[in-house]
């Protein structure tokens, strides 16, 4: 019994072909977990935030000045028809912005009700990190004040990258007490 020649067996005949002439994808092996982030600077350290806690990057706006409020909160800026408070986070830990203007960048939060721009020194950018270079230990020579928003680093050739986050800075009393009492 011959079988009919259709457009379906024309197929599944050339299916069954391939199939047998395909080679093999090579293994897996060595295939690394990563970890992944935006890279920023600020005070001379080398920061990463988890992906999650960031909706963008921009360029610092302009910006309009707030009465009333500490000089850390610089203003609020008009992002596609959204009010942007812009926080100064050098000058939120009592120190001042090092890095060159022309650098310098706005980390956007957008969690836990809290709509905000943090100004920092540079931004690099999407950082990969093996899993395996993490340490749980924090660098002891960061500022104390920025411990509690930290958690571990990555060690990467010969730098070390500090885990921040933004969302625990967010559940700060005085990072949300922005008025100057």
């Amino acid at each position: 019994m011959t079988e009919t020649i259709t457009a379906f067996n024309v197929l599944k005949s050339l299916a069954v072909k391939s199939l047998g002439s395909a080679q093999q994808l090579p293994a897996q092996t060595g295939a690394v977990e990563q970890w992944r982030g935006i890279g920023f600077s600020l005070l001379g350290f080398h920061f990463v935030v988890p992906m999650e806690e960031l909706v963008e990057m921009l360029e610092v706006p302009a910006y309009t000045r707030l009465p009333g409020v500490h000089s850390w909160v610089k203003g609020v800026a008009n992002i596609r028809g959204r009010l942007l408070p812009i926080f100064d986070l050098a000058e939120f830990f009592s120190r001042a912005l090092v890095g060159n203007k022309k650098m310098q960048r706005l980390l956007v939060i957008d969690r836990q009700n809290v709509y905000a721009g943090l100004w920092v020194d540079a931004v690099y950018g999407m950082q990969y990190f093996p899993v395996y270079t993490r340490s749980d230990v924090v660098p002891s020579h960061l500022p104390e004040q920025l411990v509690n928003f930290t958690e571990g680093c990555f060690d990467v050739d010969d730098r070390q990258w500090i885990v921040f986050h933004p969302l625990k800075l967010c559940q700060e009393p005085q990072f949300l007490d922005v008025a100057v009492n």
